[in-house]
């Protein structure tokens, strides 16, 4: 059996769920692992470690030590010996300090000293799963390499409300945990592989003179995600990154980073690297207008006297690169708009004349969407007249970004 002979380190936290821990134990042990348990101090409430140690066949731990006798219960040695660490209820309250590495008791303390693979199984009400502050967690846990989310059901929830939050059946998380372990299965191929794609974010800077300057709002969060989501499934990225307080959630190996402040910075670097790529997502916010003269020296104030400030166009990045584009490159766009009456016009009308393969319409109207927050609503346009617009609902940037990297993938002939 795929299970046979497994360490399996079973988390259980302070969920209505927690009952079924008894009978994944049970199929666990069942299928020829060995299991051990923590069990944070909430999870008490709903089953027993007495319950949980007679299943598994060891004692459950819930305290970094014994009080009774100070004897030590070793984070690091339990992250040593399982070969899965699977955290089955996990509530919202444990993925949130799961993703910003909170460690305060001893199932956290295991989780950030594992070496081995880490599965969880959200459990909660469907109002919990599906708050923006979940779904971004879970975004982030998503991220990172060693950790597998095992989706919740469908389904009457404790609360008597209907939707998605239930656990997964301890069924399905043994068939989940075979599945992992499994020697016939294949090495996952990412849609993107040996693909290069160009990514810009962040806003542009234009000087006005050495200490002033013409920009945006733009933090560059969505541009980031985006060059992120690329990455994860297997594309060679480069970031064009302008001014961006947003950062990389972790280092990548494909994502190279290109600074280039100013629009003219900007254009130069994507107009060298576009044409080794095949594709492009043109997310950065790009100043339509620079400094006609930008100044050497400061300027100085002149009591009331007004300052007459001359602009001249900058180059449209999106559109130059889709003057040159060659058969094959697919690129992406964005439209932001603040009024609702003619925004899908004026996104359609931008799709042609940059000669774009889609474009990402979003509205500083939209709650929750815009600069400078984690969430993002958009609707995606397809080049092609016969293809329905996708309009997404208030999701995180992660999300959105997976929207976008899924979109690019299939129009390069991925998955």
């Amino acid at each position: 059996m795929s299970l046979q002979g497994k360490h399996i380190l079973l988390g259980v936290t302070g969920s209505i769920a927690a009952y079924k821990a008894a009978m994944l134990i049970r199929l666990l042990v069942r299928e020829g692992a060995e299991v051990r348990v923590i069990m944070s101090q909430a999870a008490r409430d709903f089953v027993t470690p007495l319950t949980l140690a007679t299943l598994c066949r060891h004692p459950v731990l819930v305290d970094n030590f014994d009080p009774t006798n100070g004897a030590w219960n070793s984070h690091i040695s339990l992250g040593e010996w399982a070969d899965h660490y699977l955290i089955a209820p996990a509530t919202a309250n444990t993925l949130a300090k799961m993703a910003r590495g909170v460690a305060d008791n001893l199932l956290l303390c295991t989780y950030l000293s594992a070496r081995c693979p880490v599965s969880v199984a959200p459990a909660m009400d469907l109002d919990m799963y599906r708050h923006p502050a979940t779904q971004e967690n879970l975004s982030i846990l998503k991220r990172r390499d060693n950790v597998g989310i095992i989706e919740p059901g469908d389904g009457e929830l404790a609360s008597g409300l209907v939707g998605k939050g239930r656990m997964a059946e301890p069924e399905e998380i043994c068939q989940y945990l075979s599945s992992r372990f499994s020697g016939d299965k294949k090495e996952e191929v990412l849609p993107l592989a040996g693909k290069k794609i160009l990514v810009t974010a962040g806003a542009t800077v234009e000087p006005i003179d050495p200490v002033r300057f013409v920009s945006n709002y733009s933090t560059g969060k969505m541009g980031y995600a985006i060059a992120e989501a690329l990455a994860m499934r297997g594309a060679d990225v480069t970031l064009v990154t302008g001014h961006a307080t947003a950062v990389l959630s972790r280092t990548y190996s494909n994502i190279e980073i290109v600074p280039a402040l100013s629009a003219a910075q900007m254009y130069e670097a994507c107009a060298r690297l576009f044409p080794q790529m095949d594709g492009a997502v043109f997310c950065a916010a790009v100043a339509d207008y620079t400094p006609a003269f930008p100044m050497g020296e400061k300027y100085k104030h002149d009591g009331n006297k007004p300052f007459v400030l001359e602009l001249k166009p900058t180059k449209d990045i999106a559109a130059e690169m889709g003057r040159i584009k060659r058969d094959g490159q697919i690129t992406i766009g964005f439209a932001l708009e603040t009024s609702a009456a003619s925004a899908e016009d004026y996104a359609r009308g931008k799709l042609q004349a940059k000669n774009l393969d889609a474009i990402v319409l979003n509205s500083l109207r939209d709650k929750g969407a815009g600069f400078g927050v984690d969430t993002n609503k958009v609707t995606i346009f397809d080049r092609e007249p016969d293809v329905q617009p996708t309009v997404l609902p208030l999701k995180s940037k992660a999300e959105v970004a997976g929207d976008i990297a899924d979109c690019l993938c299939r129009k390069l002939g991925g998955k």
